[in-house]
């Protein structure tokens, strides 16, 4: 029999939903499994057969196309569609806030106390002193002032939204001026100028995208100028024959012609890095000392919390700012509440802080630290004794991420892996597929996993994923 016969008999032989449907009901694994998605499941696993039979050279193997071949595809195809689109992944590649798995990692307290307003009523806007509605910034406006030494301070869901409602509130149909060398983009596409004209505000800039002095700024000035605004560049840097003035000048020439001074630090902090050696980032307390009418962050940066754009700042602006109509539209839910507040009290104690936020706990890891943590990997993978795997430890370097300290590059240890008769790409592709997956990075010819962002409790996981890589196809 020539192969297209062999083809149309394979063919003609594929089960039916119904019959297959038949095959589920003395197996305990679909009991509760709702029909729409065994249905489908079943469809997809018998277009898949029929599309490996349409295209397969010969010789065909029968078996490999029967009922119970079929069935073995189902359950893949029911577990795919059972489990949760978004779900945990191990952060193996060393870069501290990362944007594509889900940015900063929730301190345990925050995580508890998350899970406790979740599953029960609050005093979201109720304010029990009063017996009456209250303010929803209520939980953390106090928080931050506190910290930031700002009068006033409310939070909305993202950064960008936070810079939107600010300039819509302050600046609409007025003039803005910013320097050219501050008109950032970060990740999305997400342009200060876009921002600027959805606001209604209208850009000025102002000196050059290397340099910019005081006296750019204040030529610019016209009657219809609402704000002078400072972008901090969080993710990129000018280095070179450059100059920008400083916040303190340019609060200073606001006070002068009475315009307000509004900084976007982006990916702000409130812990001073170069006390534990890294690069110097400009903290939000110092651009309240220094005289900013506003300032704006984000929550789920460099401060280690949940997704939020936080706004601080002169009590009249920031009062003014919460009257917007589109501040509606942008607020935070009792779940980001309860996590950020959670996260800005830990800040109370800065050392136990840099212990307790996950980001800053990673971000701050001793090379020693992280080379214990690589080698003990390192030799539960020699375990499998297993003459294919190379295993090395490699020093590279981590990232902060999130757009934040673009140039600096944390020493750490790495466990790069090698299989003979896989590629690295094959590797990389079959653990970004375990459960959860194990998502690295390729250096060279070796699949590699940074230390830095894997927890310790991960550690048994990647070696069960690179088990069942190792086992021998049947």
């Amino acid at each position: 029999m020539d192969i297209d016969q062999t083809r149309q008999n394979l063919l003609r032989k594929l089960p039916g939903v119904d019959r297959m449907l038949e095959y589920t009901k003395d197996d305990l694994f679909y009991e509760t499994v709702p029909k729409t998605v065994l249905v489908r499941s079943i469809r997809g696993a018998v277009e898949e057969i029929r599309k490996k039979i349409l295209h397969a050279e010969g010789p065909f193997i029968e078996h490999a196309f029967s009922p119970a071949s079929i069935m073995e595809r189902v359950k893949d195809h029911v577990q795919t569609a059972m489990a949760m689109n978004l779900g945990r992944v191990i952060n193996a590649t060393g870069v501290v806030v990362h944007t594509n798995l889900g940015r900063s990692l929730l301190a345990k307290e925050a995580v508890e106390n998350l899970l406790n307003i979740a599953a029960r009523y609050s005093n979201l806007e109720f304010d029990l002193a009063a017996g009456k509605r209250g303010s929803r910034y209520a939980c953390v406006e106090d928080l931050l002032c506190e910290l930031t030494g700002a009068e006033s301070a409310m939070v909305v869901n993202n950064n960008a939204g936070a810079v939107l409602l600010c300039l819509e509130t302050i600046a609409k149909g007025k003039k803005v001026i910013v320097s050219r060398g501050e008109l950032v983009e970060i990740g999305g596409s997400f342009r200060i100028p876009d921002v600027m004209e959805k606001s209604g505000a209208f850009l000025k800039e102002v000196g050059a995208t290397n340099r910019t002095h005081l006296r750019d700024y204040r030529n610019a000035v016209e009657e219809d100028t609402a704000l002078f605004l400072k972008v901090h560049k969080s993710n990129y840097s000018i280095v070179g024959f450059s100059a920008e003035i400083s916040l303190k000048e340019l609060v200073a020439l606001g006070e002068e012609h009475q315009i307000p001074v509004m900084e976007d630090l982006g990916s702000g902090t409130l812990i001073d890095f170069s006390k534990y050696g890294l690069a110097k980032e400009p903290t939000i307390q110092e651009s309240v000392s220094d005289g900013a009418d506003i300032v704006t962050f984000s929550g789920d940066k460099l401060l280690g919390g949940p997704q939020a754009g936080l706004i601080v700042g002169k009590k009249a602006l920031v009062e003014k700012i919460k009257k917007n109509p589109t501040n509606r539209a942008l607020r935070i839910d009792k779940l980001t509440l309860a996590a950020l507040e959670s996260t800005l009290r830990l800040y109370r104690n800065p050392q136990y802080a840099v212990e307790a936020i996950p980001t800053l706990r990673m971000m701050l890891l001793s090379r020693d630290v992280i080379e214990r943590h690589a080698q003990r990997l390192a030799d539960l993978l020699a375990h499998f004794d297993d003459a294919r795997l190379n295993i090395r430890l490699l020093d590279l370097s981590s990232k902060v991420g999130g757009g934040a300290l673009p140039l600096l590059n944390l020493p750490s240890k790495c466990v790069g892996v090698r299989i003979e008769g896989m590629s690295a790409n094959a590797i990389e592709s079959v653990l970004r597929r375990n459960r959860p997956p194990v998502i690295g990075r390729i250096e060279g010819d070796f699949f590699v996993m940074d230390l830095r962002t894997v927890q310790n409790d991960e550690l048994q996981i990647i070696v069960e994923a690179l088990a069942r890589l190792l086992e021998p196809k049947e």
